[in-house]
């Protein structure tokens, strides 16, 4: 049997000299004055004349380009190709949406701290690796904390910046799937904002509210950026250590939605949960920072790709009616959202509605494979 292979991306702190940061950094920004330009041109192109300039066209100009401002002969051919496919696919999303009726959303400029990354589309060709160390096509050989190692060959090198430095991603389209094995067990989860996670036997997963513990902290640290004069060395030092704060929040909110999956994974083979429209979900003002807080969408596509790796199955469901419905007789017994306890009036069903919604999760999932009537 062929062994199956998923496509994975392993992530290092690099540790650059201060001139190799700034090299780091001159590319960049580069790559944003690039991306803004192009989005101008497109703009332009198509109010002037009427035509949607492609990606292919766009990066035919590159070679006039690098000949016009002596700033981009510095800089790999293939990140400033990159640059333009990432617009290009900025576009692409915004013409689904508009065919598929959803809220467009047209192509932004992005501001320079909203820009973070650049990307060498293939690895071998401007960013290599040599006996531990990342050498990168015109800014030198930049030292690597492997904190795992990395499996095989990458395809593409991605540098991204973050409130503590800089880092590595390397992708690979290939890695072979670490199966776990099989337990003959099948869940279905209810997400909430009481408990995070609660499975169809009962059992209740609490998550420790990350921002909402340190949002008092994150408060202080924005009123101190507020008050430094802009463009002074305290403010930018202020938005560093704000930066950092938050990047606090959202790695114990990743770090707990990994361990939750990976338990969740290693003991079902089948874990059902509910297709949740988080976008809507956002418009209510009362429950929109837990909602957020609880990283809901990030947990889901975490649990998906574990899943795929160990060879198990992680199935969405409908969520219409699964915290009204009765499982244990299947009537509807209508709530609001603040009644937390599910008591059936038909066959006496009494339990917490979590608890209620996870299992008919479960059993819708099971009917609709067909292994319950």
């Amino acid at each position: 049997m062929e062994q199956q292979t998923v496509r994975k991306t392993f992530k290092y702190k690099l540790v650059p000299t201060p001139t190799q940061e700034r090299g780091l950094g001159r590319v960049l920004g580069l790559c944003h004055h690039l991306y803004n330009a192009a989005l101008e041109q497109r703009i332009i192109a198509y109010r002037r004349m009427g035509v949607s300039l492609s990606c292919y066209q766009q990066q035919a100009e590159l070679k006039d380009i690098r000949e016009a401002f002596p700033e981009y002969p510095a800089i790999h051919s293939h990140v400033l190709q990159d640059v333009l496919a990432r617009l290009d696919k900025t576009y692409q999303a915004f013409f689904r949406r508009v065919r598929a009726g959803e809220k467009a959303g047209f192509p932004r400029y992005r501001a320079r701290t909203r820009y973070h990354s650049f990307t060498y589309k293939v690895f071998g060709n401007g960013a290599t690796l040599d006996n531990g160390f990342l050498v990168l096509s015109k800014i030198g050989r930049i030292a690597v904390r492997w904190s795992r190692p990395l499996e095989g060959a990458p395809k593409t090198v991605t540098l991204s910046r973050e409130a503590d430095g800089w880092y590595a991603c390397f992708s690979r389209a290939d890695v072979l799937m670490q199966r776990l094995p099989a337990t003959g067990q099948e869940t279905g989860i209810d997400l909430g904002i009481e408990a995070f996670v609660t499975l169809s036997d009962g059992t209740r997963i609490f998550s420790p509210g990350w921002y909402r513990k340190a949002e008092q902290a994150l408060k202080t640290a924005q009123r101190r950026v507020s008050r430094r004069k802009k463009g002074s060395a305290r403010r930018r030092k202020a938005v560093t250590l704000l930066a950092k704060a938050h990047q606090k929040v959202r790695r114990q909110r990743a770090d707990f939605h990994h361990k939750t999956a990976l338990q969740l994974v290693q003991q079902n083979d089948t874990t059902y949960h509910e297709d949740l429209q988080t976008p809507n979900m956002l418009k209510s003002h009362h429950l929109a920072k837990s909602i957020k807080d609880a990283g809901w969408s990030q947990f889901l596509s975490i649990l998906a790709f574990k899943a795929a790796d160990a060879g198990k199955r992680a199935v969405a469901m409908p969520p219409a009616y699964t915290s009204q419905t009765c499982s244990g007789c299947g009537v509807v017994v209508a709530k609001g959202l603040s009644v937390r306890w599910h008591a059936c009036p038909d066959c006496g069903t009494s339990l917490h509605r979590d608890h209620n919604a996870a299992r008919n999760i479960e059993r819708l999932g099971q009917r609709l494979r067909g292994e319950v009537a």
